[in-house]
């Protein structure tokens, strides 16, 4: 990726991370007023930074977060000693004469913080395939998945200016976005040798569906009472369990 690209993604991660600080924050501070317009700069500018990527530098299906976090365990570089050990020629693994086995030779065992319980081949052959995936170029989108991506983006917006046209009661609000994520989705539902992190993305946009059960006025009016009658039910009838759904 190129540098500016990289900032766009680091704007992006940021913006995602202190919103609901940034809402809380400033409805704490001005009132309801503030915290709509903060809430409607920060989806705006996030809109702006997302079709950026993907219209100007051909990121395709993003996902969130934009910066995939740094999984620690898994990058742990070599230990010194067997960097020293490795680059002195030893042998790192005995092959039993009879059993055929592979296992460690005690020459090349590192320290306790590095140590793990497979074969330096099973290593050395999960990190090039997880760097592989890590490096894999998003897969380039048609016309139409264009169209179903940025969908996805404007969504937000889409459901802001509909709350403001028609008042947060409405289920026209609600009605608006479930379309436009069920549109985004459906689109995108034709695209093939999608990479990993892609199908993941798609994979937690559908799960997110199920979140419009708790979101109102569909909560309002269904969803309270049978989750509040289920929450007693278990208070009631299952042992050890009253504390937590009370």
């Amino acid at each position: 990726q190129s540098l500016p690209q990289q900032k766009l993604l680091t704007w992006l991660s940021v913006l995602e991370c202190v919103e609901v600080f940034a809402e809380m924050g400033t409805a704490r501070a001005w009132g309801e007023m503030g915290r709509w317009t903060i809430i409607v700069l920060i989806q705006l500018a996030k809109a702006i930074l997302r079709l950026l990527l993907l219209l100007w530098y051909k990121a395709g299906i993003q996902t969130s977060p934009p910066i995939v976090p740094l999984n620690r365990e898994q990058q742990q570089p070599l230990h010194p000693q067997d960097v020293e050990d490795s680059s002195s020629g030893k042998d790192q693994t005995y092959v039993g004469k009879r059993s055929s086995r592979v296992v460690r030779s005690l020459q090349s065992t590192p320290s306790l913080q590095s140590r793990h319980w497979g074969s330096p081949q099973q290593r050395e052959e999960s990190q090039s395939r997880r760097a592989e995936e890590m490096n894999q170029p998003p897969t380039p989108l048609g016309l139409q998945e264009t169209i179903a991506e940025s969908i996805y983006i404007a969504r937000p917006l889409l459901h802001l200016l509909s709350l403001g046209v028609w008042g947060q009661r409405s289920w026209k609000p609600w009605l608006l976005s479930a379309i436009l994520d069920i549109s985004s989705l459906s689109l995108l539902s034709d695209l093939k040798d999608l990479n990993r992190r892609e199908r993941a993305e798609l994979r937690r946009r559908t799960i997110l569906l199920l979140y419009y059960l708790l979101r109102s006025p569909f909560y309002d009016r269904y969803s309270e009472g049978r989750i509040l009658f289920l929450l007693r039910l278990l208070a009631d009838y299952v042992p050890g369990l009253g504390f937590v759904t009370r």
